[in-house]
């Protein structure tokens, strides 16, 4: 199937329905627990894995189903942080092994590549400046907020 990829409804009501079409009412939920950190991330990546999961946690979004997205997000930020540092150590031209002729630094490419991956990630979970103003969450009402308005009153 071709085009864009279908919204999950989650975000279609965050954003307010803008399309105002018919939502899934089937559309299966994901279990809200946090996933736990894969045992395969190196330093780096686990680092990454706490510091963004609780971010996500806090926004409401984070799931057991999101593991290996989040794991596979955390595994290419590891490759950009490793990539830069050699982009900082070697410079983004070096000379080409076989004749000594300036090039681009492969780990300049690496480090491109890498953040073009991590792009995609973030945007899949709302953690950039366009898609996160596409997204809005509900405000937890307190206490009072709710009794008011079982009640009835302003």
């Amino acid at each position: 199937m071709r085009g864009r990829k279908p919204k999950p409804t989650v975000l279609k009501i965050r954003e307010g329905n803008p399309g105002k079409r018919s939502l899934n009412k089937a559309e299966p939920n994901a279990p809200g627990d946090v996933p736990s950190c894969p045992d395969f991330l190196d330093e780096v990546a686990q680092d990454e894995w706490f510091r963004i999961s609780e971010i996500l946690t806090d926004m409401g979004i984070l799931s057991t189903a999101d593991r290996a997205a989040l794991a596979a997000y955390c595994t290419v930020y590891s490759r950009w942080v490793h990539a830069e540092e050699q982009v900082k150590k070697f410079g983004t031209i070096v000379k080409s092994p076989e004749k000594g002729f300036p090039m681009k630094s492969p780990y300049l490419t690496v480090a491109d590549q890498a953040m073009e991956s991590m792009r995609k990630f973030l945007v899949e979970f709302g953690l950039t400046p366009s898609s996160r103003s596409r997204i809005r969450v509900e405000t937890k009402k307190s206490a009072e907020d709710e009794f008011n308005a079982f009640v009835g009153a302003g």
